[in-house]
């Protein structure tokens, strides 16, 4: 594995770990093999793991807190706090207030069996609650020890700003991949310019980018099934599409991938994707990613098959798109 730095002193894996879809959103939990794929994160020297209060209604953090306690100094853990769900784990809305923060940390820690939460994001911007009360209720974690740094998700430029003002912004989450580049205009040069790091969730656009989903037989309980991607003619495109980038990666005798996180991980050094798995092989493989390099010939016929098949589809359902920051 190769490393990058966060922070200024921390070294963390190149690709880091997305855990949402061994608990939620993505089919049915296999929590052995989820178990299994954990314990090869660390004999691949994946260090930087990423969960969320929300994934599974806690469910994910108790299934991690399986393997963190015992190896706490060779994980780096981040997770998140700020949605509200019901019994059936339906997102009921959003609550960045400092009350509910205090409740969220401490729920947090109790799940993960630690005492400190390396990496603690807001899951997404409150417009009830303004930024600078909710940073300011979160640095007061980090005074307390229960957490040492502090991340955004989904934030806008301006919400960016208006937080690192009030304490050090060490890491934004937002969706970045081949599909998804919204960042690219505001975003990825002011992480530049304060020093964030910026750590791309979906980086294989949801699956899409494998070459390996079928689209017709995704679960009912799959989030992607509601997705605009994954419908009508967006999901004709991209089929094509991803068909077309797994020629390209068999050509650079890769995976589609490995080629589509290399791809990533070339668009900055303050970057680290954090694919997401519940599944050994699809770690092994996408931690191989990082021993692709990127050449301009490859950038010209990715690029030329990405303006060949334009019709992605939008990202998020109307439903999802009300908790992105827009502010």
């Amino acid at each position: 594995m190769k490393y990058r730095t966060f922070a200024k002193n921390e070294k963390l894996s190149a690709i880091g770990l997305g855990c949402m879809s061994m608990s939620h959103a993505y089919g049915t939990p296999d929590d052995p093999e989820s178990i299994r794929t954990l314990h090869l994160a660390l004999d691949l020297g994946i260090n930087f793991w990423d969960t969320a209060d929300v994934y599974g209604n806690g469910k994910n953090e108790e299934l991690i807190s399986q393997v963190l306690p015992q190896n706490r100094d060779k994980i780096f853990i981040a997770t998140k706090f700020g949605f509200r769900t019901d019994a059936n784990a339906r997102l009921t809305g959003f609550d960045a207030r400092p009350a509910y923060m205090r409740q969220a940390v401490e729920a947090s820690l109790r799940r993960l069996k630690i005492e400190t939460i390396d990496l603690y994001y807001a899951h997404r911007i409150d417009p009830n609650v303004p930024v600078e009360e909710m940073v300011g209720a979160m640095a007061e974690l980090v005074i307390e020890g229960k957490v040492r740094y502090l991340g955004l998700s989904e934030a806008s430029a301006n919400s960016i700003r208006r937080a690192n003002a009030v304490h050090p912004i060490s890491a934004l989450q937002s969706e970045y991949s081949l599909l998804t580049r919204d960042v690219e205009k505001e975003i990825l040069p002011l992480c530049d310019e304060l020093g964030i790091t910026f750590v791309p969730f979906s980086p294989l656009a949801r699956g899409l980018m494998t070459n390996t989903l079928k689209l017709d037989q995704l679960a009912d309980n799959d989030f992607r099934k509601n997705l605009p991607r994954y419908q009508g003619g967006h999901k004709d495109n991209n089929e094509k599409l991803a068909a077309g980038f797994a020629e390209i990666a068999r050509e650079k005798g890769c995976s589609p991938a490995q080629l589509a996180l290399a791809w990533v991980l070339a668009q900055g050094e303050n970057i680290i994707p954090i694919p997401g798995t519940k599944k050994q092989e699809k770690l092994r493989d996408n931690a191989g990613s990082v021993d692709v390099h990127i050449t301009e010939q490859d950038i010209q016929k990715i690029y030329a098959l990405l303006a060949k098949y334009p019709d992605i589809g939008e990202r998020y359902s109307e439903n999802n798109k009300r908790f992105v920051d827009n502010s």
